[in-house]
């Protein structure tokens, strides 16, 4: 059995751009990954299959409706013959915690097809299932820092990340990503708040200090233990930005040096032992 990562997915900022007419929310979002990750074991067969283990196993719902297998029935459904076979998932990362881990699951399944039928992760017909799969599935297929915009479909080069160092902090509550946004509030072919610009800026701590999460102050109402979590990252030594990822309720600091980090990420494990805790360097 082949093995691949499905590292975290960290959204570093995320501007709600609006809401289309039917009602899907447009973004626009710094994403980065982070050595934190599920596992996913490949063997190739006629059949498909999907096993689940590891921590988070009796978190992630019903077997039958896991990405993984959306993925590649969206991919069989565009790739006439498409050799499938048996997944093994080990689940390490918390769930509905705004780190991504079934998107970066599903997409790693799909790269692990693509291996197996001569394609790529380029090819139309991956990206194509990948975003049919989940709107943050694109962007995992090649886990590199870059932005993202639209509803997932629009992504950009890889972006030059500077040396950076992450504390990761979930608190085990898992929160609704719909939750979240209907909290926000924005109508049907509304506007949200204007972007910062960014076109050509090179990335820096004091940069992605300047940004934003627009779903921090919804995800704070539908989980207050977010800004708990944000109360502590704050208090961080050293700490230049703290943020909330995604829908949450994971949160982060960042810092530019790796001992800070790993200090810093015991100060928490030691303070609140309940919590998921991890540092990492992002890419």
């Amino acid at each position: 059995m082949q093995w691949r990562r499905a590292p975290a997915k960290i959204n570093l900022t995320l501007h709600v751009i609006g809401r289309r007419a039917g009602g899907l929310h447009e973004i626009e979002s710094l994403v980065a990954f982070g050595a934190p990750c599920d596992w996913l074991g490949y063997e190739p067969g006629s059949r498909l299959k999907l096993d689940v283990e590891g921590g988070g196993a009796p978190f992630v719902g019903p077997t039958e409706k896991n990405l993984v297998l959306r993925a590649a029935r969206e991919l069989a459904d565009r790739v006439p013959g498409l050799r499938l076979g048996r997944f093994r998932l080990i689940k390490r990362l918390p769930v509905a915690a705004g780190l991504g881990g079934g998107s970066a699951d599903a997409a790693a399944a799909l790269r692990a097809l693509a291996g197996e039928n001569g394609l790529t992760v380029d090819d139309e017909r991956v990206r194509d299932a990948a975003l049919a799969a989940g709107a943050d599935v694109p962007v995992c297929l090649s886990p590199r820092c870059r932005w993202m915009a639209g509803v997932g479909e629009r992504l950009g080069p890889h972006a030059p990340l500077p040396e950076i160092f992450a504390v990761l902090v979930n608190p085990r509550a898992a929160v609704s990503t719909g939750q979240v946004f209907d909290a926000l509030g924005l109508a049907p072919g509304s506007s949200g708040a204007p972007p910062e610009p960014h076109a050509n800026s090179p990335l820096t701590l004091a940069s992605l200090a300047s940004f934003r999460n627009d779903l921090e102050a919804p995800a704070t109402r539908v989980a207050p233990i977010v800004a708990t979590v944000l109360g502590t990252l704050s208090r961080l030594p050293h700490a230049k930005v703290t943020r909330m990822s995604g829908s949450g309720a994971t949160c982060f600091a960042l810092f530019d040096k790796k001992q800070d980090a790993a200090i810093a990420a015991t100060m928490i494990a030691t303070e609140r032992p309940e919590w998921w805790t991890r540092p990492t360097r992002l890419r």
